[in-house]
């Protein structure tokens, strides 16, 4: 793992925007895993930026899954992760609905809906680099604390707290759906590259317990210990916590060039 502290979110999102332009020039066909909340904005608001003053590569080819999808809301409605993730991201690229996936949360088909979507990605390749985000209880996707570490995609029942979270984008409690389809902690370490992202103070001591706590389910995060190529982008507020931060910001200083992310 390696950890990469900065000094502000905007260096985050510049940063992590380089790592998955930089996947993209490398491998026109590209299978990129995205990532929706609030953490992700600004690397893809960076993305769009470059991309239209044409400085971006092309994302013709480019093939996205999203890590999870609402079971329960109506096709097409705006916070389904499809509709958000076309809004904020993948519209601006040019990138065709159809190459842009998520689990499928039609309700006559739920039982299966994990195996297809495992082996949707499976076909596709395998994912290059997995965009994450963390919550402040150490989750990553909708795999909260007690979520098994081998976990593939399968439906799980929103806690009270993540639907009183979700509450502001639905204008009512009622409104957030019950459940979701998520991927796995262990679908999610399948990805070749897992790039994680957090900003604000409210992250530090989740990312403190992932980076450097042991590996348990109880910080589902904290899995990422275990993949070989996993990257973590950290703002000063979110990095504040860190007790090796003088050692990894030396340690990122003194990088090759040439090394890369």
């Amino acid at each position: 793992m390696e950890v990469v502290p900065l000094t502000t979110a905007e260096q985050v999102a510049v940063l992590a925007a380089d790592v998955i332009e930089a996947q993209v020039r490398r491998t026109p066909a590209a299978v990129l895993g995205l990532a929706t909340g609030s953490t992700p904005l600004p690397t893809y608001r960076e993305l769009i930026r470059r991309h239209r003053a044409g400085a971006g590569p092309s994302y013709d080819e480019v093939r996205c899954f999203n890590l999870d999808e609402y079971v329960g809301l109506p096709p097409g409605h705006e916070q389904s992760y499809l509709v958000t993730i076309a809004r904020e991201l993948t519209d601006g690229l040019g990138i065709d609905p159809g190459r842009v996936h998520g689990p499928d949360p039609d309700e006559d088909r739920l039982a299966t809906a994990g195996e297809r979507y495992e082996s949707l990605i499976v076909g596709a390749g395998g994912v290059d680099v997995q965009l994450l985000g963390i919550g402040s209880d150490g989750h990553l996707a909708f795999n909260e604390p007690g979520s098994s570490l081998a976990s593939l995609t399968r439906l799980k029942t929103l806690t009270a707290q993540t639907r009183a979270d979700n509450a502001r984008f639905f204008g009512s409690l009622e409104k957030v759906p019950r459940h979701v389809l998520t991927q796995g902690l262990g679908t999610i370490l399948r990805a070749r590259h897992l790039l994680l992202i957090a900003t604000g103070a409210g992250k530090a001591e989740a990312v403190a317990a992932a980076v450097e706590g042991p590996v348990s389910a109880s910080c589902p995060a904290s899995v990422l210990q275990l993949h070989r190529h996993a990257t973590v982008l950290l703002d000063e507020p979110a990095a504040a916590a860190l007790a090796r931060g003088s050692y990894y910001r030396e340690v990122y200083a003194g990088k090759p060039p040439w090394q890369g992310l």
